[in-house]
């Protein structure tokens, strides 16, 4: 009887060997088939990943494209700012350079001078009220403390009276802000 349950045992240990190769078997070719999934779903995502990047590349070439021609255009306005910034004044002006030559026209066969002095105060009020739509206004220097920031002293006088000491005596020429920047210092004699 040991004999046959020697040889009981070893066929119950040669069917566990067989079955545990079977399911080794069975494990290894599962396992194959999931590592083809996954080197499946890993292509799939390399590829992807692949697609969005020739995407993003796509809009970004686009975005700088865009970005050039806008820089481009805004170059060229600002060059035609530059070059015709000034036409709306210049054509505002010119009904003054009308009026100044028929007034030089007149003025030729004119016996009345203060008809010619009127005329020719007439031509300058109505260039400087032009100049005021445009921003322009003359630096007021009637009694004025000097400043620095609007006034340039092209000389010093002894000031007749104590209150007139580092105020404006006298203006030599007219200073001119456009939006209150200076474009021109008014040039002042200044009370010591």
């Amino acid at each position: 009887m040991s004999e046959e349950l020697k040889n009981e045992e070893q066929k119950e240990q040669q069917e566990t060997q067989e079955t545990l190769n079977a399911q080794a078997e069975t494990d290894t070719e599962k396992e194959a088939g999931q590592d083809t999934e996954k080197e499946l779903t890993v292509e799939e995502k390399l590829e992807a990943a692949n697609k969005e990047i020739e995407e993003l590349n796509d809009k970004l070439l686009r975005k700088i494209a865009e970005f050039d021609n806008y820089r481009k255009r805004t170059l060229k306005e600002k060059t035609e700012l530059i070059l015709n910034g000034g036409e709306k004044t210049i054509v505002s002006i010119l009904p003054v350079i009308d009026d100044m030559e028929r007034a030089l026209k007149n003025m030729k066969n004119a016996d009345d001078v203060a008809a010619v002095l009127e005329g020719v105060e007439l031509i300058y009020k109505k260039f400087m009220d032009i100049l005021g739509k445009q921003g322009v206004s003359v630096i007021e220097t009637k009694d004025a403390d000097f400043n620095v920031d609007i006034h340039e002293a092209i000389a010093q006088l002894p000031a007749p009276t104590e209150e007139l000491k580092g105020k404006v005596m006298d203006c030599t020429l007219t200073g001119y802000k456009l939006n209150d920047k200076v474009i021109r210092h008014a040039q002042v004699v200044v009370g010591l």
